[in-house]
């Protein structure tokens, strides 16, 4: 077997089209056929089912390919290791982050961390928690920003912050007037909420549950922006993490006394994974950026 038949295979597999394959790998139509045609015969088994224009992969072809990405992989990840070696100030850091981060966290870490480090690139992912931990754990990303996940075996995740979450309403409400309230008080309002399958929803709904009460939602959404911004607009009130800058002054933060509303979120990796020296750089970083602001100065490590 050639390297190329194990490049050509997974290309296949993923565009599920031998002729836009073919494009993509710069190479003939036929040419990539009898490519594919011969990696079947000395494996023994077809790895497509042909349906018209378009292939799909069988069972053979479905247990191939998840070997040949970890080939693939780490082969990708020599490769890496050696360009690392030869200048370890450059290179690149992925990184995965839930949505509620993207606006004060992230942008301001990677700011004081290009400072130190300005030829360092990152790949940035956004999404829901256990969606950048799958990431995490496939070795698609080096690291995650998220709320602390249930068990996974080999993820550390270590405690970085703990955010307030406040109550957000119309500047004309009348609680934007209020410096504290409980939450029992709101318990006849309108919500704006998180969609529970996002951690930071399951956060706020347990907070409800604390308070005694189930909140009377009318829009569940995914992003704190879109959550402030139905509340401008008047359509509830809501429960976000604590922010920098209201939505264009339309909005109030309200601190809520009782019950204690506040969710903590860490940094997860991989135990044991190979970290480039630029993600090395970004985890040491991290911690010591942290390292002064909780629990006397010791971070809170946790093997998931």
């Amino acid at each position: 077997m050639e390297w190329t038949q194990f490049q050509y295979f997974q290309t296949v597999a993923q565009l599920q089209h031998f002729t836009n394959a073919a494009e993509v790998l710069s190479i003939s139509q036929p040419a990539l056929s009898r490519s594919i045609a011969r990696l079947e015969e000395e494996l023994g088994v077809p790895l497509f089912e042909r349906q018209g224009r378009t292939v799909v992969l069988n069972t053979y072809g479905k247990i191939f390919l998840n070997r040949v990405k970890r080939a693939i992989q780490e082969i990708t990840l020599g490769q890496q290791e050696i360009q690392n070696l030869l200048d370890p100030l450059k290179g690149s850091v992925s990184l995965g982050f839930i949505h509620s981060q993207g606006s004060n966290l992230v942008p301001d870490l990677l700011g004081l961390f290009r400072q130190r480090f300005p030829e360092i690139q990152f790949m940035l992912y956004q999404n829901v928690t256990h969606q950048v931990l799958d990431q995490l754990e496939a070795g698609d990303i080096d690291f995650c920003f998220c709320s602390q996940p249930s068990v996974r075996e080999n993820i550390r995740w270590i405690k970085l912050l703990t955010e307030e979450i406040v109550l957000i309403v119309p500047q004309e409400h009348p609680f934007a007037r209020h410096k504290t309230v409980k939450l029992t008080e709101l318990a006849a309002e309108a919500f704006i909420a998180f969609k529970k399958e996002l951690s930071l929803g399951e956060i706020i709904y347990q907070i409800f549950a604390e308070a005694g009460f189930t909140p009377k939602v009318t829009f569940e959404g995914e992003e704190v922006g879109t959550v402030a911004g139905l509340v401008a607009a008047k359509l509830g009130i809501a429960l976000i993490p604590k922010v920098r800058n209201a939505v264009m002054g339309e909005i109030a933060q309200v601190h809520v006394s009782e019950p204690k509303c506040q969710r903590v979120i860490g940094m997860a990796w991989v135990e044991g994974r190979y970290l480039s020296p630029a993600a090395r750089h970004f985890k040491e970083f991290v911690l010591e950026h942290f390292l002064n602001s909780l629990d006397g100065g010791r971070l809170a490590d946790k093997t998931l």
